[in-house]
């Protein structure tokens, strides 16, 4: 199981006295990918212009370029702000197969110190189910402590 403390300590190490957001999200992409065997793409998606996504650092064979709001989970979680937790991509309506190996998926929102969406992290994993609240929860403190402390 998943050291989330001890993650959370590395990234903390790694990120404190950095403000620059591409910096910040490859270290995160780069340290979350390495720390699980789960983790077959880690990477983000960032808010470019109204209603858009484009792809920013991240682990793994290549991602969508764009994702609109409107659409698959990572869209999803942009448009609401929620957390998306999806135990089986095939059984999620608008699911864009960025990667046929991709089964289950993670996407947390990413906020700045201001509370203003900046993009959003996604974890796709080649093995059904394979995350828990308990993934979402510990990755939204490293999120929220990463971001909300440096871009204020």
């Amino acid at each position: 199981m998943l050291d989330y403390e001890a993650l959370a300590a590395r990234i903390r190490a790694l990120t404190e006295g950095e403000d620059d957001a591409v910096a910040l999200m490859a270290t995160l992409a780069c340290e979350v990918h390495h720390s699980d065997d789960r983790f077959d793409w880690t990477g983000f998606y960032r808010v470019t212009a109204p209603e858009l996504l484009k792809i920013g650092p991240y682990q793994g064979g290549h991602g969508c370029l764009v994702i609109p709001f409107s659409r698959g989970v990572c869209g999803t979680c942009a448009r609401t702000g929620e957390v998306q937790l999806v135990p089986d991509v095939e059984a999620f309506a608008d699911h864009i197969a960025c990667s046929s190996s991709t089964r289950s998926e993670l996407v947390l929102p990413v906020r700045d110190g201001q509370g203003r969406l900046i993009a959003v992290f996604d974890i796709d994993s080649d093995q059904p189910d394979a995350f828990s609240a308990r993934d979402a929860d510990a990755l939204r403190a490293i999120l929220d402590e990463v971001f909300g402390r440096a871009l204020t």
